[in-house]
């Protein structure tokens, strides 16, 4: 067969040897039409709880186990934790001095909720959040794609209010329940639905149009705080309607069929590499057949034993969320520091397979048209300050990388709250002066092509990025 006399779309797929490929884009037919605004723009964060390690600079440990790199902006030198991307370093750019106003004095138990809505969830009392960042992505990108994003997490679900399991949030402020189950995702991106689905979608929206219909008569008759109760459920009714009217649009399209090799469809977190490697392989596999430009992973949940506890049997130590209490004992700091090196290291992993993979359009490779950020909203001990945040690519997005951006005044050497092994220290006085991680997200919100010069009540863009 001449493939050149065949009509092919992002959405064909190549047979043979008993493998099905997803063909989101062929470089040959995307020749004829090479205009980068065709080429997909993606988005991606892996958050992790229970911060990082920071050393006092008189520790023994500050040389090797301190998170943050030593120097400047170019000439920055990896310690021990991260060294792992040092094959990246021209791929990454490591930030420090950034954090949300609104969290700089919650506990680090309680600040996983809003690292991607920057909304003032505080530490206790009444609960309200906003919409994170990814879903406005999604609002914008999720029209090309059969998915508007993919939402992970190792312990599944929403969690609760403080205690997030998800780092997604939609425009009312809920929490999107996180899927953690390799075969679970995989069948939601490429296993194909049965024959009658099309019927059960109309059967489905049908019902909800009468469900809407009667509900607004209901609501003449209710109390002013019964309407609001209804209307909070209406519009978790629309969220519905939207993702059924998404899903009609797609009926009718065959589901993606991936390379299965290097999936692990039935690891779980006692399995912790395998259960890692294959997590992100199923974003990989989601950018690449254009399933979803928009993802979110998060690595446990803050203040949460489970099955994010496990992922530190990969380097053979216990209980994750224990290593921060236990810095002060014997090779404390070494073990946090180690098991942060694992994170970034399969973190550096999923990026240099981003990196490898040439985009479809020609226009670069995968990892040039994606923003990748790994990121905790604690840094040292609980402490709501000076996130440790790493991105990666988005070369063909304006990013210019293999950099290390100190932001705010007084914190330079990051020695801020370094040390510290109690909870005193997120309730100690706010000295150093951060940047809003906000500004960060405007300016990626920006450069993925959205028309926006705010976010969660900040405006403008970080300068120098």
């Amino acid at each position: 067969m001449n493939i050149n006399t065949v009509s092919l779309n992002r959405r064909s797929f190549l047979y043979g040897a008993g493998i099905a490929l997803a063909l989101p884009q062929f470089e040959t037919f995307a020749a004829t039409n090479p205009n980068p605004k065709n080429t997909p723009k993606r988005f991606l964060s892996v958050y992790h709880p229970d911060g990082v390690g920071l050393p006092l600079k008189a520790d023994p440990a500050w040389k090797d186990w301190s998170w943050f790199p030593r120097g400047g902006e170019k000439d920055f030198e990896l310690t021990k934790v991260l060294d792992v991307l040092e094959p990246l370093r021209s791929e990454i750019t490591i930030y420090s001095g950034l954090s949300h106003p609104a969290a700089r004095q919650v506990h680090g138990h309680s600040n996983a909720d809003q690292y991607l809505t920057g909304a003032a969830t505080g530490s206790d009392g009444p609960y309200k959040n906003s919409i994170s960042v990814d879903q406005v992505i999604a609002a914008y990108a999720g029209e090309f794609t059969r998915h508007s994003s993919l939402v992970m997490s190792t312990n599944g679900g929403i969690g609760g209010p403080r205690g997030a399991q998800t780092q997604s949030f939609n425009r009312q402020g809920r929490p999107i329940p996180a899927m953690n189950k390799p075969k679970q995702i995989f069948d939601m991106l490429f296993v194909t639905k049965s024959k009658d689905a099309a019927a059960r979608l109309a059967r489905s929206k049908s019902a909800l149009d009468l469900l809407i219909a009667n509900t607004r008569s209901l609501g003449r008759q209710l109390s002013k705080h019964d309407q609001q109760t209804l209307q909070q459920y209406l519009d978790a009714v629309r969220d519905t309607e939207v993702k059924l009217a998404k899903a009609q649009e797609w009926v009718d399209t065959p589901m993606p069929r991936v390379d299965t090799q290097n999936l692990h469809l039935d690891a779980d977190p006692k399995e912790a590499r395998l259960y890692f490697q294959t997590m992100y392989e199923l974003i990989y596999l989601s950018f690449m057949s254009d399933s979803t430009r928009v993802a979110t992973f998060q690595l446990g949940r803050e203040n949460g034993e489970g099955p994010h506890d496990l992922l530190s049997k990969a380097v053979d130590l216990g209980p994750a969320h224990g290593l921060t209490h236990e810095v002060k004992k014997p090779n404390g700091w070494k073990n946090l520091g180690t098991y942060n090196r694992y994170q970034a290291e399969e973190f550096g992993r999923f990026v240099q397979k981003l990196k490898d993979t040439p985009e479809p359009t020609g226009n670069g490779n995968m990892l040039d048209n994606t923003f990748a950020m790994h990121g905790s909203a604690s840094s040292s001990f609980h402490l709501s300050r000076n996130y440790p945040i790493i991105s990666a690519g988005g070369k063909n997005l304006g990013f210019t990388n293999g950099r290390y951006l100190k932001f705010g005044k007084g914190n330079e050497d990051n020695q801020a709250g370094a040390g510290i092994v109690t909870d005193a220290g997120w309730r100690g006085k706010v000295e150093a002066e951060e940047l809003p991680l906000s500004q960060l997200f405007v300016t990626v919100l920006q450069r993925l092509g959205l028309e926006t010069n705010s976010f969660a009540g900040t405006t403008g863009t970080l300068n120098g990025v």
